[in-house]
């Protein structure tokens, strides 16, 4: 990234203010790289949930043909599903290099989760962009952001990340109730994201603000203030909740409460928007705090998790 006289950033790949084509975004595959491992760091703590929970397999990414490899996709579940019972929803690594939500979703499933199967049936999907969490990655091999496909009937996307979850879901014909899904907040979203998405699309980057701080996204058409205060207070015996900053706001959005933004999350295909579930939420820590410590992120989105499951256990 290289900053023009005017001040503003810009990418190392294509023309500034014109977007990208297929040979800018093969410019850009080929500068990707596996940087650790989905085996050895997701699939390997999938074994020990086996004691406690069905470990099923809902889909396969196929990108060998990238010069990847095939990944295989997959559910953690309650062992004595039973239809008639409320189902919630945990989802990880839809952005694969954030890397406390894979890791936070693989925790309150080691931890946590065994605690709410009585009430609920409990449905976890640890790493949902295996690619991205390997090549340390906001999106897939065909430049696309996986958070922004959870859209029905999104032409070659349905064979992607969203659309193999979406898939899997319908099957299961689930009554969700609660959906909260894992993210962060990171330092190379303005070294790097940021500026590749606004040279992908040909625009102007104009949002720089990373809070400092734990913070979360809520439904703006359903947005459950109640069941996020819960969240944020479970959250705050781990971690600090991101103040607004001098606009009132967070990532350039105003702020709903304390603590909490909302987005239309079926509008623009988030994966928050992926269910019908009453209550829902969007996670964002900031791991790049010096406020915080990895494992307090991590140790974040579990509490979180737990702040959501409560409050909806108690409102049954």
């Amino acid at each position: 990234m290289t900053t023009n006289q005017q001040g503003e950033s810009s990418y190392h790949i294509g023309t500034q203010g014109e977007a990208w084509g297929s040979e800018e975004k093969q410019q850009w595959l080929r500068e990707q790289k596996v940087q650790r491992s989905y085996q050895d760091d997701v699939l390997s703590e999938l074994e020990a949930c086996k004691n406690d929970f069905d470990v099923v397999q809902y889909g396969e990414l196929p990108y060998s043909q990238f010069g990847f490899q095939d990944y295989p996709l997959f559910a953690v579940k309650t062992r004595d599903w039973q239809a008639g019972k409320p189902t919630v929803l945990v989802t990880g690594g839809v952005h694969g290099y954030e890397t406390s939500g894979v890791h936070g979703a693989l925790r309150f499933l080691q931890t946590q989760a065994r605690h709410y199967t009585d009430a609920f049936n409990v449905l976890v999907v640890p790493c949902i962009s295996p690619w991205g969490y390997e090549t340390i990655n906001r999106w897939n091999p065909s430049a696309n952001d996986p958070n922004r496909s959870f859209v029905r009937n999104s032409g070659p996307n349905q064979v992607g990340e969203a659309a193999q979850l979406q898939s899997y879901l319908d099957k299961l014909a689930a009554d969700i109730m609660m959906h909260i899904d894992l993210h962060e907040t990171t330092d190379s979203d303005n070294s790097e994201f940021r500026p590749a998405l606004a040279a992908r699309d040909g625009t102007v980057n104009t949002n720089w603000n990373i809070p400092d701080g734990f913070y979360l996204v809520g439904d703006s058409e359903n947005p459950q203030p109640a069941f996020q205060k819960s969240i944020l207070d479970s959250v705050q015996k781990v971690t600090h909740v991101a103040e607004a900053d001098n606009d009132g706001k967070l990532i350039g959005e105003p702020l709903a409460q304390f603590g909490v933004i909302n987005y239309n999350g079926k509008k623009y295909g988030l994966c928050m928007g992926l269910t019908n579930a009453n209550y829902v939420s969007t996670t964002e820590v900031y791991p790049d705090s010096a406020n915080a410590t990895p494992e307090e992120c991590i140790l974040a989105q579990v509490a979180a998790v737990v702040g959501g499951l409560n409050y909806v256990e108690a409102h049954l």
